[in-house]
């Protein structure tokens, strides 16, 4: 895995990132304000925000881990059922969520929770969002730096700053719509990475296509459907797809202000109900070209349960194919599929945390005469600030280690509170009598609950989300009747 790539490669890869930077910066162009800054002037098209959704949601982690899920000796096709319930999830935010963000013009998700319970319940969460958003994304930082550092040959560090500055520049100068644009088109070349991975290894595999099906029959490598009802079967099965994938899109499409901030970007919310309803059906495509992808991996190098041709974890799997296989040119272009991917991500997330923060914290604290300039300037500033913070984090835990299981613990801990918020908005909409102390309790209760979960038995992470919004839901309305009986006495 230490090959450096050719010359003409590393021309096209440093080539892409420029690109993107003067795309962004060109977007940026003209007078900004908070409000085109943050959202776009509100004027964003559908098409532009569905692409952008769905590139959102896809990392240099997705785009090299999830083939590695079907190559493994006994892997499959059953992950794809997860996305099932992310169509229903969908569904279940156009239908309960989506109605809350355009009664006025809020800025952020956690506004809808103010009006709702009270200045502390948008403060606490918008906190927690700043707090987990940063602390993931510093990690797919991490492991894209890890890519650029393995295929140019440079040093880690400069590989974390290299592609933090070029983010963190193209965000701070356009905003929202270099953001949202930008998604597009790195949408566009990852896909467009894939299906000429996907191409090559067909051409790579004796007996080309003929012989990878068969591979896979013989190998049970394409089934999908998995009805087992065990909560800790380590695989996806179609139960933990369909109910803990729709509870875990509801919670990080419908509550998670990184997506929330493309609904509010949208001209109304029919355009918006039109990108979120469309995204689900456009990842399930893209999940199986990925699966499917794996699969032609495990054909090529032959593995299988007594062995493989390849000496590599899973999850490098597709990272020496695309470095070993690829011919010249295409694989500069690949290579930066891999960092499109991640570049879509950690964009959205800093747009969004200085959204989050310039709304949710800077301006109700701020004096009331605040101009719409200053909110600019602190948004920006914001911006560089958590792009700085990612930058560091990614950076120590380059220090500490690069153990594949710690990457995992740290984004188990920051999906903790997806369930658990969504909890809050249940209560928020389900339980009109439950007040923000109640509310809050059910909050904590289900935070704690779900930690135990997560760190004292073998239920399946996609099931996290569930439990933690419906205890939350189940202890906030005890919490409100316990709170009532001690208002009667």
């Amino acid at each position: 895995m230490s090959i450096n790539i050719g010359g003409l490669d590393a021309a096209i890869v440093v080539a892409y990132m420029l690109a993107v930077l003067v795309f962004g910066i060109w977007l940026g162009r003209g007078r900004q304000s908070a409000t085109r800054y943050f959202l776009g002037d509100r004027s964003l098209p559908w098409g532009a925000l569905l692409l952008s959704i769905v590139a959102t949601e896809t990392s240099t982690v997705t785009f090299l881990s999830l083939p590695g899920l079907a190559a493994a000796a006994g892997g499959n096709l059953t992950f794809l059922q997860i996305t099932i319930g992310y169509i229903v999830g969908r569904m279940g935010v156009i239908f309960v969520l989506l109605p809350l963000y355009f009664r006025g013009k809020p800025f952020t998700a956690y506004e809808v929770l103010e009006t709702r319970f009270g200045t502390a319940s948008r403060r606490i969460v918008s906190s927690l969002f700043l707090l987990t958003r940063n602390a993931s994304d510093a990690l797919r930082l991490f492991l894209t730096a890890l890519v650029l550092q393995i295929v140019l040959g440079l040093d880690l560090n400069v590989s974390v700053i290299s592609i933090g500055a070029v983010t963190i520049l193209y965000t701070f100068i356009g905003g929202a719509r270099s953001v949202i644009w930008n998604d597009c088109v790195q949408f566009v070349i990852y896909m467009l990475g894939a299906a000429a991975a996907a191409w090559i290894i067909v051409g790579e595999t004796p007996g080309g296509l003929t012989q990878m099906l068969q591979f896979a029959n013989d190998g049970d490598k394409l089934r999908i459907f998995d009805f087992d009802l065990s909560l800790a079967n380590p695989g996806m099965t179609f139960w933990a797809g369909l109910a803990g994938g729709a509870f875990l899109t509801a919670a990080t499409h419908g509550t998670d202000q990184m997506m929330v901030q493309r609904y509010l970007s949208a001209r109304n919310q029919r355009d918006a109900s039109l990108a979120l309803g469309i995204s689900g059906f456009i990842v399930m495509l893209q999940f199986a070209v990925f699966l499917l992808i794996g699969v032609g991996l495990a054909a090529l190098f032959g593995i299988t349960e007594a062995g493989s041709s390849v000496d590599l974890k899973n999850d490098q799997l597709l990272a020496y194919f695309i470095v070993n296989y690829m011919p010249a040119g295409l694989l500069g272009i690949t290579l930066a599929a891999v960092f499109a991917a991640a570049m879509s991500t950690l964009s959205s997330s800093l747009n969004s945390s200085a959204a989050a923060f310039v709304n949710d914290i800077y301006l109700p604290l701020s004096k009331p005469e605040a101009r719409d300039a200053a909110t600019l300037k602190v948004g920006r500033t914001a911006t560089i600030a958590f792009g700085l913070v990612q930058i560091g984090i990614a950076l120590a835990f380059g220090l500490i280690a690069s153990n594949e299981s710690i990457v995992a613990n740290v984004l188990k801990i920051s999906g903790f509170a997806a369930g658990p918020v969504l909890g809050l908005y249940f209560l928020g909409v389900f339980a009109p009598r439950v007040r923000q102390r109640a509310a809050l309790t059910g909050f904590v209760v289900g935070v704690g609950v779900l930690s135990v979960i997560a760190y004292a038995t073998p239920v399946h992470w996609a099931w996290y989300a569930l439990f933690g919004s419906v205890v939350t839901l189940a202890a906030g309305n005890l919490a409100s009747l316990l709170e009532g009986r001690d208002l009667e006495q």
